[in-house]
């Protein structure tokens, strides 16, 4: 039947398409909590709405702040390889809150009350600061080292600031925003739009076939020989398990069956969460798209085991990528 004339009242119906069904695969759990997760905040979202309550939070001596400059984070021991967050008392950030920066209530932890506060327009913050209190060095380096929670608290600061310095201005008029909610919407002074702190999703798979798994070398990667999951955002109107199959077929033509679910990994840099993956290969010859990769293989538990003999690396251990692939090999 044409498109212009069927039983539908002249509407042309898409075909519900091959449903097929996929091979079983089984779970595999995390083995522990990713990088940026496990947050020790207590968010208390309704709060925001209380300007009293901000206004005595600002002013009580026991509030912290955790600085954002330049989307990096205040640290102390970077260089020695023993990182620790480091907040600052309400008196001690009042000259980086003097700059003008964006700033907002992240909740609070361990009974204090804890902002954030972008001091970006400094050109260098610290003479801003206390002697010897630190330096802003960035987070996804050493992530991996810091004490738990903290990678949490210092992710959140750093994705939150960088979506305020990022939506001064109206999406709908071009008006000028005003900051509400403690710092977590703005709202344009002209049409009076409402805007959010936007998290985009994006799909991160070990595709698996038999005893081997796939990875690929990025044309983005500056480790000239690391290889890693393959990954990519979710696109309008698609499942998370859709965007896994669609990705992996655009990227190496490798078909692809059931998913599992893994665990998620919050990536705010700038603005992302990377939903990880299992997924069953079904086929096996690949083609890569030289616009996304350099280079993809199917490598052996052996290969990835002796990957560093073998003159290949892995992702970094504060990724989920590696965890994916580590607790694979665990399996």
């Amino acid at each position: 039947m044409s498109r212009g004339a069927n039983a539908n009242g002249g509407a042309w119906l898409p075909s519900a398409g091959p449903r097929g069904s996929f091979p079983l695969m089984l779970s595999i759990p995390a083995s522990r909590p990713n990088a940026y997760t496990g947050s020790p905040l207590d968010r208390a979202s309704h709060r925001r709405e209380d300007p009293a309550f901000i206004e005595a939070a600002l002013a009580d001596p026991n509030t912290v702040f955790a600085p954002v400059w330049r989307a990096r984070n205040l640290m102390r021991g970077v260089a020695e390889g023993a990182p620790q967050a480091v907040l600052l008392t309400a008196e001690a950030a009042g000259a980086l809150r003097m700059a003008g920066g964006p700033w907002a209530w992240l909740g609070e932890w361990e009974g204090r009350q804890v902002f954030t506060v972008d001091c970006s327009t400094a050109d260098d913050p610290i003479p801003l600061l206390p002697a010897e209190i630190g330096s802003f060095a960035d987070l996804r380096q050493v992530a991996g080292l810091l004490p738990p929670g903290e990678a949490s608290v210092l992710a959140h600061a750093r994705g939150l600031m960088h979506w305020r310095t990022k939506h001064r201005f109206c999406g709908v008029c071009g008006g000028v925003c005003e900051p509400r909610s403690a710092g977590h919407a703005m709202t344009c002074t002209v049409c009076n739009a409402q805007h959010f702190p936007r998290t985009d999703p994006a799909v991160i798979m070990l595709v698996v076939r038999g005893d081997s798994c796939l990875l690929g070398h990025s044309q983005r990667f500056p480790n000239t020989t690391m290889y890693s999951t393959l990954a990519g955002f979710v696109e309008p109107g698609e499942s998370l398990e859709e965007a896994v199959r669609r990705e992996v077929q655009e990227e190496t033509n490798v078909r692809v069956g059931a998913v599992r679910y893994h665990s998620s990994q919050p990536w705010p840099f700038p603005s992302s969460i990377m939903l990880g993956f299992h997924a069953e290969g079904l086929s096996e010859e690949i083609t890569i798209d030289p616009e996304e990769l350099r280079d993809a293989r199917w490598f052996s538990r052996d290969d990835l085991r002796n990957h560093q003999q073998l003159g290949f690396s892995l992702p970094r251990v504060d990724s989920i990528a590696r965890r994916l692939i580590e607790d694979w090999l665990a399996s």
